[in-house]
């Protein structure tokens, strides 16, 4: 059965023109160094809560897939992105099988591969669970060229996906002019354990304190060496506390934060964990993500944190106060959420991909950042186009439709 099983993995693969994974590594994408474009500017695609590997069983399953590489390839035709960001639940691992729970990253990678196209993962709460690992999925991305996911905090509580990539100038300098960070924020299941009953291991969901310390300590060693803060962006899969607070006590306003707002209170870092490490459902949340949202307030030429998991949310916000319950203080980090981008996972909001495009004009003074963004929809259509400047939150922009799809062709 296993053997019929990887024969039928492999034709369909074949015949769906998937591009297989290199068996060792060559020309490694951690060896040539991302550049800004000749015209000064560095575009990335973000697709988020794909979800693979969803009830391999039936038929609905592996079609859900297919549409999934659909929204991939459609939003890849209509960009010009130079690097895509997984930003977390590529895979639905509780439905994955021991033997196979890994090979459904062939399938996502396939039209960046297709491309020569560079990419980067952070890891989701169902990357982890009793068949899927964390480590397993590293591991299998790092058999591609293409991939620039890599692993710089070491331990079991860190994670696995924490680490940065620095963007170059066009023109050759050692400097870079912008930093990309990635965090693991965790949660699911740790790997193949089981408690005393014979149930599966929780993870805590939130990005741990010892990435925190390699983050504040590897930015002050960046900013020393280079003589000053870098503009930086970061990734994350689970949104931090402060977006909730943002969302129920700022509220969304939808011509100034524009997109969707379905998901009404977001799920953050450490909900449902007590602030003494339980785990027991008597407590809302913990407080355990305040290290990290501490981190990313706090530095210098932060200027926006991406999140998914909330697939209803597609909304950024500017950060810039201490909001009510929270002892760490915004400094103008914007906190976005992308688009829903996978037809696996809860949800028929129409898929898509958030693009982020910086120019290196707009982010030469360290004072006055600015990035743009915007969602490119599974029918090539362009929803919530944004400035994330010394402004955003008091400009007035059109408000962003709430569509839904049952597939990629039923509008």
């Amino acid at each position: 059965m296993k053997l019929l099983f990887s024969v039928t993995v492999l034709s369909t693969l074949v015949l769906l023109g998937l591009a297989l994974p290199l068996q060792h590594e060559e020309r490694s994408a951690l060896g040539r160094p991302l550049r800004f474009a000749k015209d000064g500017t560095f575009q990335i695609s973000i697709f988020e809560d794909l979800h693979y590997g969803e009830n391999a069983w039936e038929s609905w399953g592996p079609q859900q897939d297919i549409w999934s590489n659909y929204v991939i390839n459609q939003v890849l035709d209509a960009e010009s992105q130079q690097l895509v960001v997984l930003n977390g639940d590529l895979i639905t691992g509780e439905n994955t099988y021991l033997e196979n729970s890994t090979d459904y990253l062939d399938e996502i990678v396939a039209p960046f591969v297709q491309r020569d196209l560079s990419w980067a993962s952070t890891y989701g709460n169902h990357d982890s669970d009793y068949n899927l690992s964390r480590s397993n999925i590293l591991a299998h991305e790092r058999r591609y060229h293409n991939a620039r996911t890599t692993q710089m905090v070491f331990g079991r509580e860190a994670g696995v996906s924490n680490y940065y990539l620095p963007i170059y100038p066009h023109k050759k300098s050692s400097t870079p002019s912008l930093l990309l960070w990635f965090f693991d924020s965790r949660g699911g299941f740790y790997y193949q354990e089981q408690n005393a009953t014979g149930d599966r291991v929780g993870q805590p969901d939130w990005v741990d304190q010892s990435v925190v310390d390699w983050f504040t300590a590897t930015n002050q060693e960046l900013t020393d060496e280079h003589g000053g803060p870098i503009p930086s962006l970061a990734f994350v899969h689970i949104p931090t506390y402060a977006s909730q607070v943002l969302q129920t006590e700022a509220k969304v306003k939808k011509h100034y934060q524009p997109g969707i707002n379905d998901d009404y209170p977001l799920a953050p870092q450490a909900q449902g964990w007590c602030a003494d490490g339980a785990n027991d459902g008597s407590c809302e949340y913990g407080g355990q993500d305040g290290a990290f949202m501490e981190a990313i307030a706090s530095t210098p030429g932060m200027m926006a944190l991406f999140s998914g998991h909330d697939h209803g949310d597609t909304w950024c916000y500017k950060w810039e106060t201490q909001l009510p319950g929270m002892t760490v203080a915004g400094n103008g980090v914007n906190l976005c959420f992308g688009q829903h981008s996978g037809y696996g996972g809860y949800g028929t909001w129409t898929r898509g991909s958030r693009q982020v495009l910086i120019r290196e004009e707009m982010i030469n003074d360290i004072d006055n950042l600015a990035v743009e963004t915007w969602i490119r929809l599974e029918n090539q259509k362009v929803v919530g186009s944004v400035t994330l400047n010394s402004t955003y939150g008091q400009d007035r922009y059109p408000a962003t439709k709430n569509t839904h799809t049952e597939c990629p062709t039923c509008e």
